[in-house]
């Protein structure tokens, strides 16, 4: 059915549903107040719109409204294998031999050998004892503090870390701490202070690998020193760096030379595995085999999908056979890097890191600029408030290595030409 044609089937249904429930005497007021904090999103510049695409991921995609096929800067699908025929044809495969779904949970019929066979396959890959799968790495991070940490206990969390991470340390009735970001000097601090306090507790630092707003690297060496010296486990988020960064693609670990030093690992399938969906920890067998027992994300969702398995399996095993996507994503970023910094854009994170966010500061601006750049064809989006801090909006540009050297040159050609018009560059 025609897109148009299933938004105006999809407004029928909506006026429908209001008839039946309208006689709700507080919705009037509902609706009131949440139009007015609507109106004032949109006032600010800040209402996020979405684009809808109407073709695979890819490069090049099709979104509607435009007359064109787009250049596609801003997806994680940093290794270019959403749509990489071996990686569909995988989960057809997986589709026909497993079929659609589970229908239950883990630990009651909801295992089948494919999900084996890829938990151990990510553990071969981060070199780890064992691994737990979940629906997203959000549930990993929801999932694992509650189980890991007593009240009694302590986690020191990086204050930009990642929202799921947030969310996951408020479940856990832990001491908290909040560290300054990636200050090393405030961490150390704060462990000290704990340690005074209670020498004999548990303590756990958390931070993401990349930080995914500012393509910025976490302080990995400094933190697993200081984990050695005040007796304490790490964990890092490494959903944007798994499978890309470092010579192999084995992440923040691999790329600052601390491998096999990290306790656990959360990670994600759905950015540069593959683009679909699910989560994962991996570590130490005894704590992964409490996870199984204890937390609740796994123990009360359905297992992952046998597609998605069997997708992520065809990945896992690209890229332990083939060592070259790593460096096509390198040399992507440092070519574009390279060029939006003569042409005088300010860009921010680490050089070698794919998410280069082109530093605007006005809420209103990045939209415009991401509007503007889409007449152009390349597809980008402009990141602001509450996402990013007030006065730092951004385009956050993801490079991957579906890209081509032509791709990249029309995106710089039409940020300057876009930054020109908007008094961004001279």
């Amino acid at each position: 059915m025609h897109l148009q044609a299933l938004r105006q089937l999809a407004r029928g249904s909506l006026s429908l549903s209001r008839c039946l429930y309208s006689s709700c005497t507080a919705l009037p007021r509902l609706r009131s107040e949440i139009g007015k904090q609507l109106d004032d999103i949109r006032a600010a510049g800040t209402f996020k719109e979405e684009r809808v695409i109407t073709s695979k991921q890819d490069n090049l995609i099709n979104v509607e409204g435009s007359q064109q096929q787009v250049l596609n800067f801003c997806a994680n699908n940093y290794l270019g294998l959403s749509s990489h025929p071996a990686v569909i044809q995988a989960g057809i495969e997986a589709l026909q031999s497993h079929a659609n779904g589970m229908s239950s949970v883990r630990f009651i019929c909801g295992t089948n050998d494919m999900h084996i066979n890829l938990e151990q396959l990510i553990s071969q890959f981060h070199s780890r004892d064992d691994t737990i799968l979940y629906a997203s790495c959000f549930d990993a991070n929801a999932g694992i503090f509650e189980v890991l940490l007593q009240s009694e206990d302590a986690i020191f969390s990086d204050e930009l870390n990642h929202a799921s991470i947030i969310d996951g340390v408020r479940l856990c009735k832990a001491n908290k701490y909040r560290y300054k970001h990636n200050d090393m000097s405030d961490l150390e601090n704060q462990l000290k202070e704990n340690q005074k306090l209670r020498p004999e507790n548990r303590r756990l630092i958390v931070t993401d690998g990349v930080f995914s707003m500012d393509g910025n690297v976490c302080k990995l060496r400094e933190m697993c020193d200081l984990a050695d010296e005040y007796n304490a486990i790490t964990l890092v988020d490494e959903c944007h760096a798994t499978g890309f960064l470092g010579n192999t693609g084995r992440g923040t670990e691999e790329y600052l030379g601390v491998s096999g030093r990290v306790t656990l690992i959360n990670s994600t399938l759905g950015k540069a595995l593959g683009g679909a969906a699910g989560g994962y920890t991996t570590g130490p067998q005894e704590v992964i085999t409490l996870l199984r027992q204890k937390s609740r994300p796994y123990l009360f969702s359905n297992a992952l999908p046998p597609p998605v398995v069997g997708s992520a399996i065809k990945v896992f095993e690209m890229l332990m056979n083939e060592s070259s996507y790593a460096g096509k994503v390198f040399k992507n970023t440092t070519k574009f890097r390279t060029a939006m910094t003569e042409a005088g854009f300010n860009l921010a994170g680490d050089p070698a890191h794919p998410i280069c966010p082109v530093m605007l500061g006005d809420e209103k601006l990045a939209h415009t600029f991401a509007d503007m750049m889409l007449e152009q064809g390349i597809y980008v989006i402009g990141f602001s408030y509450p996402v990013v801090p007030l006065g730092k909006a951004r385009i956050r540009v993801q490079i991957s290595a579906c890209h081509t050297d032509q791709d990249i040159d029309r995106a710089i050609d039409a940020f300057i030409s876009v930054g020109r018009k908007l008094n961004v560059i001279q």
